[in-house]
């Protein structure tokens, strides 16, 4: 019959048997929980081909494919301010296999702007990260009488609703910042929304608009061409690849600043470890030398957030942007 000290020493064995079971049974937990796509993920963008949105959606897609061992297609679907895209997100499974790029535009501007729309987004999506920022650049055709900012402006001012800008849609960033110009530099200049940067970016080029304002990407081989002008940029400084280009605020309209950004979100009651692995496998995909490079060349700023930092981001936009929507008097057209 077994002494005190051995069932002591049996008991100790015991217990660290079992502490080592625990951790083995938990690491295999752990490991399981990780998400694994079985197929490929739908990425949704809200906007057509050619604009700031495709290009980020489509370096990153490309990316993030690598790491999740599936790959990402790239779905454009435009139309009616970004709200097509985002309900077709909205009433998706919530399973990993489809997510959308929001923006400023369909996540901070549509509240404000649109009467009614068919998805909520605090209720009907989870954020993911924020991915980047674009200044916006806001540019004219070459052929219209003026070629700085402050002769474009006096130009408008003489000529009220005579001039026009065309932005890739209804609540797209190049509208927002361009309404967001007209109100501190008080002219009047005619919107003429497309559906998407690229059908926005062919009726300038041909000069059936005047001006537009957007990302730098699709602007810029036309800039270097002399077909169009950069007038000034949004952000607060200088862009590096247009070091010329003044910004708004040195022209004389303190405290301007208008960026378009971009960030993933999925449905609603998608699992947090599929969240998880998404937001990990973005955040890595943005340290890449292949994506760093490429966002720097089209003037787009790199985050990668958490899931509750892109949220708080997103809440805070929709304060801003929604007192330039009221005070601009915007609506959907």
């Amino acid at each position: 019959m077994p002494n005190i000290t051995t069932i002591h020493a049996m008991t100790r064995r015991g217990a660290l048997l079992a502490m080592a079971a625990a951790v083995v049974i938990a690491g295999g937990v752990a490991h399981a929980a990780e998400w694994v796509p079985q197929k490929p993920i739908r990425l949704v963008v809200p906007y057509g081909p050619g604009g700031s949105s495709d290009i980020i959606a489509r370096v990153m897609a490309s990316e993030m494919s690598k790491g999740l061992g599936q790959q990402i297609v790239v779905e454009n679907k435009p139309g009616a301010s970004g709200v097509v895209a985002m309900q077709d997100v909205a009433r998706s499974d919530p399973d990993g296999y489809t997510i959308v790029l929001g923006h400023v535009g369909t996540l901070a501007v549509n509240p404000s702007m649109l009467s009614s729309i068919p998805y909520d987004t605090d209720k009907d999506f989870v954020p993911i990260t924020l991915i980047a920022k674009v200044p916006v650049v806001f540019v004219i055709h070459s052929d219209v009488p003026a070629k700085n900012f402050k002769e474009f402006i006096a130009l408008a001012k003489s000529e009220p609703g005579k001039l026009s800008y065309g932005s890739a849609g209804n609540g797209s960033a190049g509208h927002l910042a361009f309404e967001q110009l007209k109100l501190v530099t008080q002219t009047d200049i005619l919107h003429i929304p497309y559906k998407g940067t690229g059908a926005q970016l062919t009726d300038l080029l041909g000069h059936r608009t005047d001006a537009a304002s957007a990302g730098l990407p699709p602007f810029l081989p036309h800039l270097k061409s002399g077909k169009l002008i950069a007038l000034a940029v949004g952000s607060a400084e200088r862009l590096p690849l247009i070091p010329d280009v003044p910004t708004v605020v040195e022209e004389g309209y303190p405290g301007f600043e208008s960026s378009q950004w971009f960030g993933f979100l999925a449905p609603a009651g998608t699992p947090k470890e599929t969240i998880d692995r998404i937001q990990s496998e973005a955040v890595k995909a943005l340290k890449t030398a292949s994506v760093s490079e490429r966002l720097k060349e089209d003037a787009s700023v790199a985050v990668g957030s958490t899931p509750v930092e892109f949220q708080a981001f997103i809440t805070a936009e929709r304060t801003r942007w929604g007192e330039i929507v009221r005070k601009a008097n915007l609506k959907a057209e």
